[in-house]
């Protein structure tokens, strides 16, 4: 099984100007826990921000909702790998660096994002 089979197309982005209110009402608005943070121009890296992150800024921090923006919190450049990498070497890279979402790239465009959860539902058909 590859990236390909089992990666979300769909993506919402953010801006990385925009501030951590705006990041939490499209999560909440599409019923997401992360966003992707937008490129500022080709060369740039892609970001990637979750509720985790917001969580530690805002509660565990002090810090400010409608201060602080998205860039600040976001992690950039995000972890990626291609659509053809096997699904058990994400796996792994996911466990050795204690994330659960990677940005898919092709030559650093964006092609979707995979989470281990669409791992572990995939893994859990099987089982069935």
């Amino acid at each position: 099984m590859q990236v390909k089979d089992v990666m979300v197309r769909e993506v919402v982005t953010i801006s990385p100007f925009a501030k951590l209110r705006e990041a939490l009402s499209l999560m909440k608005k599409h019923q997401l826990k992360s966003l992707v943070v937008e490129r500022q121009n080709e060369q740039d890296a892609w970001g990637l921000i979750t509720y985790t992150n917001i969580l530690k800024t805002v509660i565990a921090e002090d810090g400010d909702i409608d201060l602080l923006n998205v860039y600040d919190v976001c992690a950039k450049p995000a972890i990626s790998v291609g659509e053809s990498l096997a699904v058990k070497h994400v796996a792994t890279l996911m466990v050795q660096n204690r994330v659960k979402r990677l940005l898919v790239l092709n030559d650093n465009e964006l092609l979707g994002f995979v989470a281990m959860d669409d791992i572990m539902d995939v893994l859990l058909q099987k089982v069935e």
